[in-house]
């Protein structure tokens, strides 16, 4: 029999640390990707693609858009899961396993609408991104990812 009680549980201390889902969006046009300079939070300085929190009874595609259109201002088309990563941030004791949604963005100019999450947002040529990348940018990358061949 299973209980849920204090006396069952571990002592590791870890019982509250559970890993979160988050959701890092590949915004795609030209054979470029848009990233940002990250400010104010675990990986502070690391180049990252927008996302963010995946909700509660939420899609990762409507988590995608949503979080694009909070942090750029864009609108994307033909979200599509790209990739996963299991993401531990050992300085911070956050583990995050994140889903990578691939999305087509055709027009349109990133705004700074998060000026306290993010410094600003480029289009990097794929083949030529900037240092740092953000851990789970880092690790998506470690599996030969390429999101102009997902697509």
């Amino acid at each position: 029999m299973t209980s849920s009680s204090p006396e069952n549980s571990s002592s590791t201390g870890n019982e509250a640390r559970q890993p979160v889902v988050g959701i890092g969006v590949i915004v795609l046009r030209d054979h470029r990707i848009l990233l940002g300079k990250r400010r104010n939070a675990h990986g502070a300085g690391d180049w990252s693609p927008p996302g963010g929190h995946l909700d509660f009874g939420e899609t990762p595609e409507n988590c995608a858009i949503r979080e694009v259109r909070e942090e750029t201002g864009l609108t994307i088309e033909n979200a599509r899961l790209g990739g996963v990563t299991n993401d531990i941030f050992l300085s911070e004791q956050k583990h995050y396993v994140t889903l990578f949604i691939i999305a087509d963005c055709p027009a349109g100019t990133p705004e700074l609408l998060e000026p306290n999450k993010c410094e600003g947002w480029i289009w990097y040529d794929w083949m030529a991104l900037p240092e740092p990348l953000f851990l789970p940018l880092r690790n998506l990358l470690q599996q030969r990812f390429n999101p102009f061949a997902a697509s």
